[in-house]
């Protein structure tokens, strides 16, 4: 079909003549199709570069490094979860186990992991990763917060166990004459008899009836206070000082074996026993003293004795009879 031919009339020729294209159709066209030819060319290699079906050597290497790197840190974050569940058992055998046995509180999760500010790991912040990298870098530094305060509580223990080694060897543990060297046991702690007056009053001790010359052992570790007769009614006396609270006092000696000022270890031979001061007869008046305090020192003789002497010596002492001093 032949292209349909448009004429128009020119009044000057009185003539109808044929309309030409005009130029700027004849050459717009062309330009405009060649332009979007280009912008849509232009479109599909952005498309295509942007899809894995179009990669270069180099994207594929970066891809590969990529999930290598997401892998390690699934592998890390496992191990960063066995070494959490570590620390948690060690802080619940310290708080359950070790502070409960030296009388701490215990110390709660809050304190041991810290305050972590989320503010330290904005500069992980704008990665196609980063909240995993977050998270990870964040449970490190609290894991690392619960093994510092883990250690500082041990440190601690530590201080407290080895001193507990020394108050153990302080308090009064033994009986100031041994079994075999006994006649009887004369009067406990609490009111007896006033061998003198005869009236009803507090004995404040134990009278361990013994010959005169029998050996009197230091019942723990500590420094002789006096070794003396200072004190009305003692007779010659000795008094150690413990520590943490506790004071003994051996009275009516009949001569000493320390001095004031001496260091003394429980079991060491400090005096022998007399009747000397307010006493009706050879034996040796024993107390204990806490925080200033006489208490019964039957309570202290777990070192040297078995149950069944326990109970024996318990039923005489707690008789109420006449005390030898």
């Amino acid at each position: 079909m032949s292209k349909k031919v448009k004429y128009y009339y020119d009044p000057e020729s009185l003539a109808y003549r044929i309309i030409g294209p005009q130029k700027r159709k004849k050459y717009g066209y062309p330009a405009l199709f060649l332009l979007a030819s280009a912008l849509f060319g232009f479109l599909c290699f952005v498309i295509l570069m942007n899809t894995p079906y179009f990669e270069t050597p180099k994207d594929k290497v970066q891809a590969r490094e990529i999930e290598n790197l997401k892998l390690n840190y699934a592998i890390l974050y496992k191990k960063i979860d066995a070494l959490d569940q570590v620390a948690s058992e060690m802080a619940d055998r310290d708080n359950n186990l070790y502070r409960v046995y030296f009388n701490l509180s215990p110390i709660s999760s809050e304190k041991r992991q810290g305050i972590i500010n989320r503010k330290r790991y904005q500069e992980l912040e704008g990665f196609d990763n980063s909240e995993l990298v977050i998270n990870t870098s964040e449970k490190v530094d609290r894991i690392a917060n619960a093994l510092v305060a883990q250690s500082k509580s041990l440190d601690g223990i530590l201080k407290l166990a080895k001193a507990k080694d020394k108050f153990l060897s302080a308090i009064p543990a033994i009986q100031p004459v041994k079994n075999e060297d006994l006649k009887h046991m004369a009067s406990g702690f609490g009111y007896r008899s006033d061998p003198f007056t005869k009236a009803r009053k507090m004995h404040e001790g134990m009278d361990f009836t013994a010959r005169t010359g029998t050996p009197i052992f230091a019942t723990g570790d500590g420094v002789v206070k006096n070794a003396d007769n200072s004190k009305s009614g003692y007779g010659n006396h000795i008094e150690i000082n413990h520590g943490y609270g506790y004071l003994t006092l051996y009275g009516h000696l009949s001569k000493y074996k320390v001095r004031a000022g001496q260091r003394v270890k429980r079991g060491d031979i400090i005096g022998f026993v007399g009747s000397t001061g307010r006493s009706q007869a050879p034996h040796c008046h024993y107390e204990v003293h806490k925080d200033g305090k006489a208490v019964n020192p039957i309570n202290f003789y777990y070192g040297n004795i078995s149950a069944a002497e326990y109970v024996a010596i318990s039923k005489i002492a707690n008789l109420e009879n006449q005390s030898l001093d």
